[in-house]
């Protein structure tokens, strides 16, 4: 089964610019809609780079937890 929607110039040239050369239109619309699974993202960094991006994730919850410790502790103080 299949849709027919209409499109300005504008939307239709931008979502021609996203297509792939094995893409239909509908596959595009699926890939820049659709929700990712992890399945679609695996494999896309190598072990040093996961490693590096879970030391930068680590480093940015600890830096927020203080960040976090510093309000309430001012607002305690209020």
């Amino acid at each position: 089964m299949s849709k027919s929607i209409r499109l300005s110039e504008e939307a239709y040239e931008r979502l021609a610019a996203h297509k792939r050369d094995d893409e239909t239109f509908s596959d595009v619309v699926l890939r820049l809609a659709g929700e990712r699974s992890l399945l679609d993202i695996a494999g896309i960094l190598d072990d040093d780079e996961a490693e590096a991006l879970r030391d930068a994730v680590e480093e940015r919850r600890e830096r927020r937890g203080g960040e976090l410790e510093t309000v309430a502790d001012d607002m305690r103080g209020a």
